[in-house]
């Protein structure tokens, strides 16, 4: 049995790799700053730990023991610029220190699309060039660049690029789209929605940090992938799919990219909506990644569809949303206030 630390283990993906690895027997310890919804995991063999991934000695204390890492910690687009890098790129160093130090087996790192900056051409290989784009996906090209540095001078590190990810408990972004269609209301798209914007279960990345970290090929657990949904389609067509599964009789609205990215973009400025720039600056995009790599290397093969994992997720949201806290919009874990947005759901 392996003793795996997941740091960020308060979040939406950290809960989901916790489930995950209890379930295959594994003993779990979590480090994170924010507070536990201790309820919401398994019973036993998790140790719950505060402390910052930024600080060695609350590392130390949290690796006493640990045989893998998931380092799933990571400060998001809406925290300060100072914490976004010291959190996502010192914090890795730290992370990748101390488990050196600890003599850990292997360390798998949580990274993003966003690294691939809003490229023109489709799909996204792991060779292509790393453009940041903001301050968050600056600061995880630069958290990779640690990550490699370490694995060059021989720690088994490995990477993932997730798309967008979503589940049981991804609230955020996702809840504000789940409101709309419990209402029935039309659900304003940027653009035509004949984009392909690519998704990604949290169940199904939770199976590819799992191999990641216990594969029997070393070199294969020091790599870097992509992963996303095998089956996407058009972003009208995937938010069709859960507007007629929902049956409340909403539907998709295209709009034209300019004028609502330029509304949306003012809205921002004055602080009266929850969407920050890279939601509304890439929804009108193509936005999907060759998944071959971890396919070969990992034998990885997600089971949802777009459309299901947003089914899946809506349907969670239904039969939870009596018991969902609102938060201030920079976490996945608590439905965003809408803002303005609140104002034009009513005419749409």
């Amino acid at each position: 049995m392996k003793k795996v630390l997941i740091t960020g283990g308060a979040g939406f993906f950290g809960l989901h790799m916790t489930r995950f690895l209890r379930a295959r027997g594994h003993a779990v310890v979590l480090l994170d700053i924010a507070p536990y919804a201790t309820s919401e995991y398994p019973s036993d063999g998790i140790e719950f730990l505060a402390g910052d991934v930024r600080v060695p000695a609350d590392m130390e204390r949290a690796l006493d023991g640990v045989s893998h890492v998931v380092h799933a910690a990571a400060a998001l687009p809406l925290w300060s610029r100072e914490d976004i890098f010291s959190t996502n790129v010192e914090g890795t160093r730290v992370v990748l220190d101390r488990s050196v130090v600890a003599g850990v087996s292997r360390v798998a790192y949580v990274s993003s699309t966003a690294v691939y900056g809003v490229p023109k051409v489709h799909p996204l290989y792991e060779y292509y060039p790393r453009v940041g784009v903001g301050d968050y996906g600056e600061s995880k090209i630069l958290a990779e660049t640690v990550c490699d540095e370490y694995r060059r001078n021989g720690h088994p590190v490995g990477v993932i690029r997730p798309k967008t990810f979503i589940g049981p408990y991804r609230l955020g972004v996702f809840q504000i789209l789940f409101d709309w269609i419990e209402g029935g209301h039309r659900i304003p798209l940027v653009g035509s929605g004949q984009n392909r914007y690519q998704l990604l279960d949290v169940e199904d990345l939770c199976d590819a940090f799992y191999r990641m970290i216990t594969t029997g090929d070393d070199d294969a657990a020091c790599d870097v992938y992509n992963a996303g949904a095998f089956e996407y389609g058009r972003v009208i067509e995937d938010v069709g799919a859960l507007c007629e599964h929902a049956g409340t009789g909403s539907r998709p609205l295209p709009l034209p990219a300019a004028p609502v990215i330029g509304a949306l973009t003012v809205l921002d400025a004055m602080g009266l909506s929850p969407l920050y720039k890279w939601v509304y600056g890439t929804a009108h995009t193509d936005s999907f990644v060759s998944t071959d790599k971890i396919r070969e290397k990992l034998g990885w093969a997600p089971q949802y569809s777009n459309a299901a994992a947003l089914i899946r997720s809506y349907d969670w949201y239904m039969e939870n949303r009596g018991s969902i806290a609102t938060g201030t919009g920079v976490t996945h874990r608590v439905a965003w206030d809408q803002g303005i947005l609140k104002l034009i759901k009513k005419f749409m």
